[in-house]
């Protein structure tokens, strides 16, 4: 057997190449073709981990042997293979993962005697030369006869012929198993792993009708595979959340980070989806090809009409004084709820909406992602900033209130020799603070809006529970110790002032 490359005709560097890209190209493609592999299942969740099981027709020979597997994961995870066939017990396994690249083949040739193919590309003569390799460590060191040469991508056609593939290098991921077996015959053979490289995700397409006040959502599964390895027509299940893998603080949190998801409360109501223990499956409806290096996209959601409607906000920061205006977030509300026509449950993903222009062409407005959301939830999710609506935030007045009466903030006994010899008192006033927020909203909009304005850091720890709230154009409304918020009506072409008076320790 022989193997071919040509190096300087594919313009990159001729370690780089390394032969082989013919024979490389035409396993590949075989490996396209054709699969080891018998009855796949693949379980896939969402923290790049996946379950695969697969239900080979083998022949075993009765007493010690060895059996090969081709065609499993490239990312498997060797430590969790288990393996099943009747009268047959597993003495030893291997992974050989050292693929047939142009690369490792002349890695592997080191120390071996090869052959260099030269074209003259004047003449088109062909010279043939018997060369051994010495070195690939940064560039290829070769032995020709009494010369030391390093072979240079120079733009001339040169091609290196190997004798033979290396025992080592493998086409495709193989698993070797050796076994002993009390018969000899043909049956299935059950292998089941752990993989890297196979993980799904959630995307969701929503057309608002602003003035319907509905959303169209259609639900994807965007499913990706870089395992470098081929599932081919698989049982497909994906699983919405992640068991602990040991290694880490829990385990997938759903893309969760510190920001804002957009969940504002959360659901109680039950989905009719199957459940696998504490997480949601969502099945693909008949077996698929799941290709290496793909992304593959799979409905699993397409729901009309759910009611959904625009919300202005604002958050303010505790005395926040601003230079300038600061634009309102535009947000979209719906509920995940039964009542309200969605009534399912949604996997982590991403939410990208869309609204049609006055040709009734739909246009992208903005996307946020979500954690996993339970059916029954409440969502308000960010699409942007409102061009033509602000709030400006000032701290009008601020000043000192000193109380009458001191307050008595430690006190303490000294004891000597068992006896209370004094007591001592120390004793500091108690300052409040009087604050006065303005908050100035404008709407440049032909048609008036709510803005919902949040006041945070209201909470400052044990000591500061004790604020009030002594005066305030809007009534607010307390939503925990910490924030308070203001729904206000902002006319049409106009502006709006708001005064807060707060009392605190802070």
């Amino acid at each position: 057997m022989t193997i071919r490359a040509n190096w300087a005709a594919c313009g990159i560097s001729a370690a780089a190449l390394a032969g082989a890209g013919l024979a490389a190209g035409a396993a590949a493609q075989s490996a396209r073709e054709t699969t080891a592999q018998g009855d796949v299942a693949l379980t896939i969740y969402n923290n790049d981990l996946a379950l695969v099981q697969d239900v080979r027709q083998l022949p075993i020979a009765q007493g010690k042997s060895r059996v090969e597997f081709p065609d499993v994961s490239a990312r498997i995870q060797p430590q969790t293979l288990s393996f099943a066939a009747a009268n047959t017990t597993i003495i030893e396994q291997n992974f050989d993962y050292d693929l047939l690249t142009p690369s490792k083949l002349m890695e592997k040739a080191v120390g071996q005697t090869v052959t260099l193919l030269r074209t003259n590309p004047a003449t088109g003569t062909e010279t043939r030369e018997r060369a051994t390799v010495l070195s690939v460590a940064g560039g290829t060191v070769l032995q020709i006869g009494d010369r030391i040469e390093v072979l240079r991508d120079d733009g001339l056609p040169v091609r290196v012929i190997f004798d033979r593939v290396p025992p080592n290098l493998r086409a495709r991921p193989t698993l070797s198993v050796n076994l002993d077996s009390s018969r000899a015959g043909t049956r299935p053979v059950a292998l089941r792993y752990l993989t890297n490289g196979l993980g799904w995700s959630a995307d969701y397409v929503a057309l608002y009708n602003e003035t319907g006040g509905t959303i169209d959502m259609q639900g994807w599964v965007t499913l990706t595979n870089n395992t470098g390895t081929t599932f081919h027509n698989a049982d497909t299940v994906l699983v919405a959340g992640a068991p602990s893998t040991g290694n880490d603080d829990g385990g997938f949190r759903g893309g969760r980070s510190f920001g804002d998801r957009g969940l504002t409360r959360a659901g109680t109501e039950a989905a009719s989806r199957e459940r696998l223990g504490d997480y949601y499956l969502y099945p693909i409806s008949a077996r698929t090809t799941v290709a290496n290096a793909q992304t593959k996209q799979v409905s699993f959601l397409d729901v009309q009409g759910v009611a959904a409607r625009k919300i202005y906000s604002h958050e303010v920061y505790w005395q926040q004084n601003d230079e300038d205006p600061e634009n309102v977030e535009s947000r979209i509300a719906f509920s995940t709820s039964r009542d309200q026509g969605l009534g399912d449950a949604l996997p982590a993903g991403t939410v990208r909406f869309y609204q049609r222009d006055s040709q009734g062409t739909p246009q992208f407005i903005g996307e946020k992602s979500i954690d996993h959301t339970p059916m029954g939830s409440d969502l308000s999710l960010v699409t942007g900033e409102a061009f033509d609506i602000t709030v400006k935030s000032e701290v009008e007045k601020r000043e000192t209130i000193t109380s009458e009466e001191w307050q008595k903030s430690a006190r303490y006994r000294v004891v000597e020799d068992g006896m209370v010899v004094r007591d001592v008192t120390i004793e500091r006033p108690k300052t409040y603070y009087r604050t006065t927020m303005r908050y100035t909203l404008t709407n440049a909009k032909n048609t008036p809006v709510e803005v919902q304005l949040t006041q945070t850091g209201l909470n400052r720890g044990w000591w500061s529970d004790d604020f009030r709230i002594t005066s305030e154009d809007i009534k607010g409304e307390q939503l925990n110790a910490d924030r308070r918020r203001y729904t206000i009506p902002v006319p049409a072409e106009g502006e709006r002032v708001i005064r807060v008076t707060y009392e605190t320790r802070y």
